[in-house]
């Protein structure tokens, strides 16, 4: 699966569980920010699109993305990144 495709259904995951995913441009990595009782991913929209899928892994495998369906592959990325998340 493209890149593209994976972050696309990455996001797809994110809507379903009711986060939004919001890109920006600055210095930052990205990551969940909580406003309020709100959740949102953030991505800095500079970052290659495979650092952009290694930031909502992680951050949809500590958001209990186990809740909905996802495609085979994606779910093993996210099994792939949960550790990453887990500091």
């Amino acid at each position: 699966m493209e890149a593209e495709d994976l972050l696309r259904e990455l996001e797809e995951c994110a809507q379903r569980l009711g986060v939004e995913v919001r890109r920006d441009k600055g210095d930052f990595e990205g990551g969940l920010c909580r406003i309020g009782t709100e959740r949102r991913i953030y991505l800095n929209e500079k970052a290659p699109v495979l650092r952009q899928v290694r930031i909502l892994a992680r951050e949809l495998a500590q958001l209990g993305a186990d809740q909905v369906y996802l495609v085979p592959v994606v779910r093993d990325l996210i099994d792939e990144y949960a550790s990453e998340g887990a500091d």
